[in-house]
């Protein structure tokens, strides 16, 4: 009854949703009449990258259970990771140290996040929430007792991101929203609403302003976002399946999506539409996560069948595979200087690799 009041005359629910998508295959048509090239077409006469040696360098372990997210420390030394055992934990990826352990109240922290000044860390998870831990060098202090929550959702935490200072977090839910929160007085600035299933992943833009960050979900949807204004600015549905890990270019203009459907995809944003397709007849498990190189001319997705693959963004070419991992790769970043990638897995460990 509620949603048939503000009908005028002769409509309906049905053919409002007929009108929609009317609407809605005009635009792709409107699209598909500005696709002129592909992205391998135009790099044709680009020089073949020569074979990569990409090893393994270092292999941290001292979680119990799936390590589900990790992040870099801006200074390019420290990382943080985030595991199913419920634990916390601060590395230094030279010696292979651990820093700091911090227990969480819930299993499944599915979501972990390094402040730009080093000096705190962000983890969320099942428990709804995501709480800020101030970072100190004295190992006996109990960071637990100084924890902040911050964010507060009605499902779980499936990732969260820093914009450009340590005051504000982004957080994306099981619950279909994202949301942006103030973390010295956990109230919530803009929340954004767009998704009609669980948000998987986020990415906030790499300019200075910052004013932009991407999305990804169950819905197939890549959704970017004004965060200023809380508007869905652009929307991409050219996945089959959920869209598990989603990142910028390191210019801002593009980014990837990683999707259960083994395929990774790159959309250009001034061209408002996909531009390649990263995939192989013989790739058949899942994409779960994503990240570019420094330069932009490398992307490394890792896949469930426990590999992480390494593509030639501009010719649409694999160029090399890495093997170590013995479970699903459920995060590879790239570190900040560019000079080595670190991969979590399922398999309880992390590994970095130049």
């Amino acid at each position: 009854m509620m949603a048939c009041q503000g009908l005028q005359s002769g409509e309906s629910v049905a053919s409002l949703k007929r009108e929609c998508d009317n609407l809605k295959k005009k635009l792709e048509q409107e699209r598909g009449k500005l696709n002129d090239v592909e992205l391998h077409q135009l790099a044709e006469k680009i020089e073949v990258l020569g074979s990569l040696s990409i090893k393994t360098r270092r292999v941290l372990k001292g979680h119990v259970n799936k390590v589900l997210c990790m992040d870099w420390c801006k200074d390019k030394r420290r990382l943080v990771s985030s595991s199913q055992d419920g634990k916390v934990i601060i590395w230094d990826g030279f010696t292979l140290n651990k820093e700091n352990a911090i227990s969480v109240p819930c299993t499944w922290v599915m979501a972990c996040a390094y402040a730009p000044s080093g000096c705190a860390v962000a983890c969320g998870g099942l428990d709804n929430k995501c709480c800020v831990y101030p970072l100190s060098m004295d190992k006996n202090e109990n960071l637990s007792a100084k924890k902040k929550a911050v964010a507060l959702h009605t499902n779980y935490v499936s990732a969260c991101a820093f914009t450009n200072s340590d005051n504000q977090l982004l957080t994306s839910s099981g619950d279909g929203s994202c949301a942006l929160w103030d973390v010295e007085s956990g109230q919530l600035l803009q929340s954004f609403h767009g998704h009609s299933g669980d948000v998987l992943s986020l990415d906030l833009a790499p300019s200075e302003t910052g004013n932009t960050f991407v999305s990804g979900g169950c819905d197939k949807k890549a959704n970017v976002w004004d965060m200023r204004s809380g508007q869905n600015i652009q929307s991409f549905e050219n996945h089959e399946s959920d869209i598990n890990c989603v990142k910028y270019y390191p210019s801002g203009d593009a980014f990837a999506s990683a999707s259960d459907d083994a395929t990774i995809r790159f959309y250009d944003l001034r061209a408002d539409r996909e531009v390649a397709v990263y995939q192989k007849d013989n790739i058949i498990f899942g994409a779960s996560t994503v990240d570019f190189s420094l330069s932009g001319r490398l992307l490394f997705g890792g896949y469930n069948d426990y590999t992480i693959n390494v593509w030639d963004v501009l010719k649409g070419t694999r160029t090399s595979v890495l093997f170590g991992h013995e479970n699903r790769v459920s995060r590879v970043r790239v570190s900040p200087d560019g000079t080595a990638l670190c991969s979590a897995s399922w398999d309880h460990t992390l590994r970095i690799w130049a």
